[in-house]
């Protein structure tokens, strides 16, 4: 963790992670275990006809990047909420940078707000987690 949940204040970037992009046998990873198997993850040539230039990384994926930032920071059982909005598209090959920052200090808890980031600065996810202190 970057900084110390309890001493905290709202603004404060509290963890970030930054993994390897994402590459074309993660995708098939991910859709046999996720039952996901849109072509646009996994074909190439369909992925370009719908006009992307490599596979899309599927959505779900990404969030779940997004909660191994929360688990790899917090203890899970300290983890209350967690919710992600998708707002753009991730390609094979594409890093992303998860990060969580201090929204607001409630009674027990601190409010974070999430997000996923290309390099160009371009958010592709946004969510919430409430973490309990106590």
């Amino acid at each position: 963790m970057l900084t110390d949940l309890l001493s905290a204040e709202p603004g404060s970037l509290v963890a970030q992670f930054s993994p390897l992009p994402s590459t074309a046998e993660d995708l098939v990873r991910y859709a046999r275990a996720s039952g996901d198997t849109n072509p646009l993850h996994l074909d190439l040539e369909f992925a370009r006809q719908a006009g992307f230039d490599n596979l899309v990384v599927h959505g779900m994926l990404n969030m779940a990047f997004l909660g191994r930032l929360l688990t790899d920071h917090f203890s899970a059982e300290r983890i209350r909420t967690f919710s992600a909005r998708f707002e753009g598209v991730v390609l094979v090959g594409q890093r992303v940078n998860y990060r969580a920052v201090v929204a607001e200090r409630l009674g027990n808890g601190i409010q974070l707000m999430l997000e996923g980031s290309l390099l160009d600065g371009k958010r592709v996810i946004s969510g919430q987690a409430l973490i309990s202190t106590i």
